[in-house]
């Protein structure tokens, strides 16, 4: 399917903010000489209509770049998912689902994690992990912890990870769930610039996507980069599937599409016997 777009956040270079934070450095220290100046009794320099022409353009275009910026990340749709998670977050079920939640770094990108067992075994995307330099997980009470990856499987985009600990937080699978329309769902990831992000939605049906042997689910839910491999929990607290990319589905729109957890327990039942 050409129009699915996985949800993982790419780390740039210099971010816009970093961008801001320094011409506002650059902006404080020429403020700071002229305030010298005057109190000396030094008349500041008269810009030249050129160089003045020149500072007018870079702020103005600072200004619609800061703009751009904050309406990209704060959207009235990314809005309104900060105020789900908090509503949600203040839910004792998905405080507890929410510790076993971790973000995962490999240097150059970020996505979502989450445990599966309390000596440490994570479960992501493959295509989070993928050309990693390094590989780090973070736990909301545990802290920062190197990760090992233990195998890859890009054919249903799924990966497991392993740190090493003992009694984690972690997230039960459900064994043989059903997968009905309609049915209320909740999902724990790391979106654009958020950490620990609670959110909800609710299932539609199945799809069989191109070079896929097995078909992967459809949510109708706010999925947003950052989000791959974050669990979806069904109404027992049990995880029902990993989410790995959004696609475009009419007549709904954008929806996002999981891995049926049925495919994570063959998995791990395979690397059991070997």
């Amino acid at each position: 399917m050409s129009d699915i777009h996985n949800s993982t956040t790419k780390q740039e270079e210099l971010t816009e903010e970093e961008f801001i934070e320094l011409v506002l450095e650059e902006q404080q220290k020429a403020l700071a000489q002229e305030r010298e100046e005057r109190l000396r009794g030094k008349k500041p320099k008269k810009k030249k209509p050129l160089v003045r022409w020149l500072v007018w353009g870079m702020a103005l275009v600072l200004f619609f770049n800061t703009f751009a910026l904050i309406f990209q990340i704060y959207s009235i749709p990314a809005i309104e998912f900060i105020k789900v998670s908090t509503r949600l977050s203040a839910q004792e079920d998905i405080q507890t689902y929410k510790k076993a939640i971790v973000e995962i770094s490999t240097g150059s990108s970020k996505g979502t994690g989450f445990a599966i067992s309390p000596d440490g075994l994570i479960v992501t995307n493959a295509h989070v992990v993928e050309h990693a330099s390094s590989l780090s997980v973070v736990f909301p009470d545990e802290g920062l912890m190197e990760a090992t990856l233990i195998e890859s499987y890009p054919e249903v985009d799924l990966a497991l990870l392993q740190v090493e600990a003992e009694q984690l937080p972690y997230l039960p699978l459900a064994t043989d769930p059903s997968f009905s329309a309609d049915e209320h769902v909740y999902f724990i990831g790391n979106p654009l610039a958020f950490s620990g992000i609670a959110n909800e939605g609710t299932l539609l049906e199945s799809i069989q996507l191109e070079d896929w042997q097995e078909p992967v689910m459809m949510l109708k839910a706010p999925v947003y980069r950052g989000n791959s491999g974050s669990p979806v929990i069904n109404q027992q607290g049990e995880v029902i599937g990993i989410v790995f990319a959004t696609m475009k589905y009419e007549p709904i729109g954008r929806v996002g599409l999981f891995v049926p957890v049925e495919r994570l327990h063959h998995l791990l039942e395979d690397e059991h016997k070997n």
